[in-house]
């Protein structure tokens, strides 16, 4: 049984086309060129975990020793404590690797320079999405206006904070009483009360934690005692590189384990391949390479973690102490956002569109700022990359991260991401324009945790003359 357990290499399965008129994979991605470059990368994802494979003598997957079981069971709720020698192991992809794929992307049709609506753009991005505009991005956002009451502001000039928060706070336990899915998405656009987001975001995203939840939940945590996944040591790896080293999240050392190495083993979450541009890895049994009855997802959900994955559950455990919860919440975000930052498409959500976002509305609301750092070889996107790959999480403070999270599980959008990324740049523009080098500007933007999310979207989006 280990034997059909030890997987060897891992290959791609891409979606066969059904019928002519509606391709499969035309309703994951439209645009060919994206296609085909998502599943490029994807091959030099599988190429780099079957090297490791390879040079470390590790298979894929097997049974753990009865013995390694038990100790692992045993010290479940403290993994932190483990120190596996983790020295050999490198992470698949860091997000400077990603970028610099993207700014490999070309849409073969066209010459950029012939596009007159796209031969101005000077950013990194030389792809022609449809992005919004300001005017645009303020009809979306509208209820981040000035004269609206905001979780996150502590001046506003309509009505005094404590009174706006405390009605906030009664709306808030009306919509939870009411149990209204829609209206709780409504009403977090304003933001969170600290007391009430946890259950108001498991409205939004219908996680209830019933006793099947948990069962499941159980399940996966018992795939995980009997099987060692080669993903599990990149998992580890990422935790310690990452959460481990940040003064808010190292406490939750011990749930970042239990979620990370649950979701590895959740095959539920394959269903999220139907409208992502990615297409899941399979792995082939030992000696039947490309035979598909000897074939299985590796890892079991299709998704293999890269440098920083882990912060996309870290903040959630400031709001979920249940581990099965916090799970659930975790992978309702990952299929319905998440999954969109590190993959190739032309969805408006997706990284490429936010990074072309994010340039725009630099080069057009603050053309001296982005030709300046263009000019020192300080291209913008270079600096705010790592931020939207991992949604801001561990660059602001916890609080203001929430803050938010609220608005895109609000808006059901990742657009906010690009724009606060260009407020930031705005916010710090005095200073970036007296730099001389790439080094200097990541110094000036080395540290974000003392910002304050709302006045800064609010200001770039309301304040900025259009």
């Amino acid at each position: 049984k280990s034997e059909h357990l030890k997987y060897t290499a891992l290959s791609l399965r891409f979606p066969s086309p059904c019928h002519p008129a509606a391709p499969p994979e035309h309703m994951k991605e439209p645009l060919a060129y994206m296609r085909k470059a998502q599943g490029s990368w994807e091959k030099r994802i599988l190429k780099s975990l079957n090297s490791m494979c390879t040079e470390l003598s590790i298979p894929l997957a097997q049974k753990r020793p009865v013995s390694e079981q038990k100790e692992l069971l045993n010290k479940w709720n403290e993994m932190g404590t483990d120190e596996p020698d983790l020295s050999l192991f490198r992470p698949v992809y860091a997000p400077k690797d990603f970028l610099e794929v993207l700014m490999n992307l070309r849409n073969p049709n066209y010459e950029n320079g012939e596009q007159p609506s796209f031969r101005n753009h000077l950013g990194l991005i030389q792809v022609p999405l449809k992005v919004k505009d300001i005017p645009e991005l303020k009809e979306d956002f509208s209820e981040l206006g000035l004269n609206i009451g905001q979780l996150g502001i502590d001046d506003s000039a309509q009505v005094p904070p404590e009174f706006f928060e405390n009605e906030h706070v009664r709306v808030g336990q009306k919509v939870l009483a009411e149990q209204d899915s829609a209206a709780a998405q409504q009403y977090v656009r304003q933001g969170c009360p600290t007391a009430l987001r946890a259950d108001l975001w498991a409205l939004i995203l219908n996680i209830s934690n019933q006793p099947e939840d948990i069962l499941y939940y159980e399940q996966l945590k018992s795939n995980v005692i009997q099987h060692d996944l080669l993903v599990d040591s990149l998992i580890y790896k990422d935790v310690k590189l990452t959460a481990s080293n940040d003064d808010y999240y190292f406490v939750f050392e011990d749930y970042l384990y239990q979620v990370l190495l649950c979701f590895s083993r959740d095959t539920s979450v394959l269903e999220h391949f139907t409208y992502s541009s990615a297409t899941p890895p399979k792995s082939y049994i030992r000696g039947k390479l490309g035979i598909e009855e000897y074939a299985v997802f590796y890892p079991p959900n299709g998704v293999i973690p890269f440098h920083g994955f882990s912060m996309y559950v870290a903040p959630l455990c400031f709001l979920y102490h249940e581990p099965s919860k916090l799970y659930q919440i975790f992978r309702e975000m990952y299929v319905r956002f998440f999954f969109r930052l590190h993959s190739i498409s032309s969805h408006p959500s997706g990284i490429v569109s936010l990074c072309l976002l994010f340039e725009t509305l630099l080069q057009t609301h603050l053309p001296q700022l982005f030709y300046h750092l263009r000019e020192i070889g300080a291209q913008p996107l270079r600096i705010s990359f790592k931020w939207m790959v991992r949604a801001f999480s561990g660059y602001l403070a916890t609080d203001q991260l929430l803050l938010l999270w609220d608005r895109i599980l609000g808006y059901n959008s990742l657009e906010i991401l690009a724009v606060l990324a260009a407020a930031v740049f705005a916010f710090r523009a005095v200073n970036l324009m007296e730099v001389t080098s790439l080094a200097a500007a990541e110094a000036v933007l080395a540290d974000l945790s003392t910002l304050k999310v709302m006045p800064l979207l609010q200001i770039f989006l309301f304040a900025t003359v259009t």
